[in-house]
């Protein structure tokens, strides 16, 4: 694990796109990163049709998304946004 990028214990909803925000830290710069409902529902083989069972199956997961949003960070990979957004295929 890369101790230069750091995961704040926070995320929220976003309705209108249907993913979930985490924030990530690198270097002092704060990088938003996203995950789509549909990527928490296949990670969890769940449906999810509200905010809450969003946030608590990323929370159950967390650790896993974070790990990937920092090998994307390592990568550079951020979208046209400038966020690093987990898909089905990472």
């Amino acid at each position: 694990m890369n101790q230069s990028i750091l995961f704040p214990d926070v995320q929220s909803w976003d309705e209108t796109t249907q993913q979930i925000r985490f924030p990530a830290q690198c270097q002092g710069a704060l990088i938003e990163c996203t995950v789509a409902v549909t990527v928490l529902e296949q990670v969890s083989g769940q449906q999810i049709k509200n905010e809450e069972k969003a946030i608590r199956i990323f929370s159950q997961y967390r650790f896993d998304f974070e790990e990937l949003a920092e090998q994307l960070i390592e990568d550079e990979a951020y979208n046209a946004l400038g966020q690093i957004e987990l898909t089905a295929t990472h």
